[in-house]
């Protein structure tokens, strides 16, 4: 009984020990969700100026006018962008993005027709494993601070891909934050660029330089954008999902901790019980002997 005492009071005291780490990554996930939907929020209303700027520039833009990051062509290569976490220990957001790119590469033919990029450790580490072909030879870190020049040499390749007629299509497979319990896998194709209004001809605008190398400049910082706007996106959901595993984890030890203790305190009656019939056991013996 004494080994098992102690068996049981060993494993109640390491699972308080883990429901005490769980508790805190439960709240440090929950304070940074609400630093990160604040940057996001802003984020998005700056990327409606943004798409209100290049719209005026389309403005003048003639009825035949032409730029290789807004026209469409046939699909003959696609290039699929991942956004994934650096860290795990949140349930299944990673997981759900590696079976969404799963799910789309078995339709291809052969790896001819698709490549991938992935901005967060997890992601390209999952690359790597299932062999898949990539862009770059590193993985972009993710960190809980997002900064634009994070990924901006990665996205800046693709772009000069894209240009160079070696892909035909960008897609960025991400979790979209739809509030703290939810999120939910999106696919987005993000060249061509579509959305843009180029049906307005009535600018009171002038630029410099000419439309031509006004739109050079500002076509692949508007893809950029959206790719750190997404990030943002993500990263909410990267923090929600985790709060949510650890909360769930937390509750897990708790329920263990209680059949723990009760447990405990069976054992603890039965070595007490077994000790006092010892006594009187022997109590016993040495009234008989008298």
């Amino acid at each position: 009984m004494g080994n098992s005492l102690g068996e049981v009071k060993k494993r109640l005291s390491s699972t308080k020990s883990t429901a005490q780490i769980t508790k805190a990554m439960y709240m440090v996930s929950s304070s940074k969700i609400k630093r990160a939907e604040r940057t996001y929020s802003g984020y998005k209303d700056f990327m409606l100026q943004i798409k209100n700027v290049i719209n005026n520039v389309l403005k003048t833009a003639p009825e035949d006018f032409y730029h290789p990051l807004m026209t469409s062509r046939e699909v003959k290569k696609t290039a699929y962008l991942i956004i994934t976490s650096d860290r795990g220990l949140a349930g299944t957001y990673n997981s759900s993005i590696f079976k969404e790119l799963d799910n789309i590469i078995i339709n291809h033919k052969d790896s001819s027709e698709y490549i991938c990029a992935a901005i967060g450790k997890k992601g390209y580490s999952f690359l790597q494993r299932r062999g898949y072909p990539t862009i770059g030879d590193s993985h972009i870190a993710v960190r809980d601070d997002v900064m634009f020049l994070d990924m901006n040499d990665l996205v800046q390749n693709i772009i000069d891909i894209y240009v160079s007629g070696k892909i035909d299509r960008l897609v960025i497979i991400y979790n979209h934050f739809v509030n703290n319990l939810v999120q939910e896998v999106r696919q987005e194709v993000l060249l061509p660029i579509t959305g843009l209004d180029i049906t307005l001809k009535e600018s009171d605008y002038v630029y410099e330089g000419g439309l031509e190398n006004t739109l050079n400049m500002v076509l692949p910082m508007y893809v950029k954008d959206i790719v750190y706007g997404i990030i943002l996106d993500a990263k909410c959901a990267e923090h929600s999902a985790r709060m949510n595993a650890m909360k769930s984890a937390t509750d897990n030890a708790n329920e263990v901790i209680e059949k723990l203790q009760l447990l405990y305190n069976r054992a603890r009656q039965n070595v007490i019980t077994n000790e006092l019939i010892d006594i009187i056991g022997g109590a016993n013996a040495i009234g008989g002997e008298d």
